[in-house]
């Protein structure tokens, strides 16, 4: 009861939100408010206890497909807040907020098909790493089309109402490159951690992942080479930020499919 009274109470708030955002931003250019960050953090603060919930029971971690997705969603939400106190990224919520409203509504709604797993604390840890590394990089992939919705705009010289939100473009792209570094050391140690701590890595049910979690690994390194070395930027560097990103996605979202839906 407790439970989905505070989820829903998360969820009309990131439905307020995004309202309140849209309503802002239509008007002028916006600088925050502190009606939006009190909002913001409420909704935070709520989403976190709800995915606790969600994820911790007396017979361990329940590792569903939808509980993951609230938990990806916090994170990111929680990233992007704190770094929204010193960069404008609030544009970036016009996207979380409705797709954190509807990891909410599915986790709370839609029963787990996973078992509840007890797992050591060196499973754990790589749990905990890959989870933080496709958050950062989800987060990467969603700035990277923000910024080449504005790398177009200025090169066609046009201007909008969502244009006028962006910090400037070398601001967008260092942020974005920050995100792929810290991501990509994360993704570093969940792979070093699931090829030490699991048994085999490439079994049946992980050889999916694993593939194309190192596929995604070998992406972004060229990306971040390509970066220092050749001064990769504009459309080259978001189009393999969504390669590698892809290849995430498809590696743990559909493995989870796989295994959750289909072959359960």
């Amino acid at each position: 009861m407790l439970q989905s009274i505070l989820g829903v109470t998360s969820v009309f708030l990131y439905v307020a939100g995004f309202f309140y955002l849209l309503a802002k931003l239509l008007k002028q250019p916006f600088a925050g408010t502190l009606v939006l960050q009190t909002i913001t953090g409420a909704a935070i603060m709520l989403h976190a206890s709800v995915a606790v919930q969600l994820l911790i029971s007396p017979q361990g971690l329940d590792l569903s497909l939808f509980n993951i997705f609230v938990l990806v969603a916090f994170i990111i939400n929680l990233i992007v807040f704190i770094s929204g106190q010193r960069k404008h990224l609030y544009s970036m919520c016009l996207v979380l907020f409705p797709l954190s409203a509807l990891s909410l509504v599915a986790a709370m709604t839609i029963p787990g098909t996973k078992p509840v797993a007890l797992i050591s604390a060196n499973i754990q840890i790589h749990v905990l790493s890959s989870i933080l590394a496709y958050s950062l990089l989800a987060i990467a992939a969603l700035h990277a089309l923000l910024t080449g919705y504005q790398n177009w705009h200025l090169k066609h010289k046009r201007q909008n109402w969502l244009m006028r939100t962006f910090p400037p473009m070398q601001t967008m792209e260092t942020f974005l490159f920050e995100l792929i570094w810290a991501g990509e050391i994360l993704l570093t140690l969940s792979l070093v951690s699931g090829f030490l701590f699991y048994e085999n890595m490439f079994d049946q049910k992980l050889i999916h992942k694993a593939t194309l979690s190192v596929v995604a690994w070998i992406v972004y390194a060229m990306l971040l080479w390509g970066r220092h070395y050749r001064g990769w930027r504009g459309v080259k560097a978001i189009s393999w930020c969504w390669v590698g990103f892809i290849a995430i996605l498809m590696g743990y979202v559909g493995s989870k499919v796989v295994l959750e839906f289909i072959l359960a």
